[in-house]
């Protein structure tokens, strides 16, 4: 199991970025895939049509996101911590830890956050 910890900047505040990766809506919007998001802790969600299964665990609204990522029948939890730290310019200094990653996984998550999920997300902002 490996650990992975990576600041991101998206050209958007902290309200908009939580908003982007709340918001079932707005997911679909700078995705191209179909989501299934809610902010209700112990809610199940759903990305990239189902590429990225897990469970949300907790929400600080404009501030944090904790999700369990679901890899199979591992036995420790992956989870996921996404903070939103305001910057300068209106700017959001995303903070991502991602614990627990299968090693067989690691270079495709690594990759994955890299390029589609935040990748993704500062290009839709850019525009």
């Amino acid at each position: 199991m490996k650990d992975f910890k990576k600041y991101y900047s998206i050209p958007a505040t902290p309200e908009y970025v939580y908003l982007a990766l709340t918001n079932p809506v707005t997911i679909q919007l700078w995705t191209g895939e179909k989501a299934e998001m809610s902010t209700e802790p112990d809610s199940e969600f759903s990305l990239w049509d189902g590429s990225i299964v897990g469970r949300n665990i907790a929400f600080e609204p404009g501030k944090k996101i904790v999700q369990q990522w679901y890899f199979g029948d591992q036995p420790e939890e992956s989870i996921v911590t996404i903070k939103l730290h305001e910057a300068e310019g209106g700017t959001t200094s995303v903070e991502l830890r991602h614990t627990n990653i299968p090693d067989h996984d690691y270079e495709d998550i690594v990759d994955g956050w890299n390029s589609m999920y935040f990748g993704s997300l500062q290009e839709f902002y850019e525009e």
